[in-house]
């Protein structure tokens, strides 16, 4: 199996024991953290595989229209941002379990290879597949010039 071009670089990614506990008692989610601004904000899970010339990033994210999400490209980073609206309001005690995540989200990815934004494409399904094609860059081939 040849190595991933991704291994390594998933800093944005915390597994469920390294995010922070909700502050003052209260509970979240295990796919939610705290911002800096102590809001929460939950991560959507994604998958990262490669096809031809694209690497492609799929995320299921049901429960969000697309007038929600948003799609950030940055140099070496994608990001998802949106927020999942819950339509109907139920009180915290009449819960027994609580592992969906409602309210914004955001999740970025690091990519092997500068990414030129007029060409990443995406797409989203009627069965709220979010699927996002990045080019892979053709490696720039360096050129010595001589003198004549």
């Amino acid at each position: 199996m040849t190595p991933s071009p991704f291994h390594g670089i998933f800093s944005a990614f915390q597994s469920a024991q390294e995010m922070p506990d909700a502050v003052a008692g209260e509970t979240a989610p295990q796919n939610a953290k705290r911002s800096s601004a102590g809001k929460t904000v939950g991560q959507i899970a994604v998958d990262i595989y490669e096809v031809d010339n694209y690497y492609i990033i799929r995320a299921p994210i049901a429960g969000v229209r697309l007038a929600d999400l948003d799609i950030e490209v940055d140099e070496r980073s994608l990001t998802i941002r949106g927020i999942r609206r819950m339509s109907d309001q139920i009180p915290a005690d009449q819960y027994y379990l609580e592992e969906c995540f409602w309210g914004e989200f955001k999740r970025t990815v690091t990519l092997p290879t500068v990414i030129d934004p007029r060409k990443v494409k995406a797409t989203f399904s009627k069965d709220s597949i979010l699927k996002i094609l990045i080019p892979k860059e053709d490696k720039v081939k360096i050129v010595r010039i001589s003198e004549i």
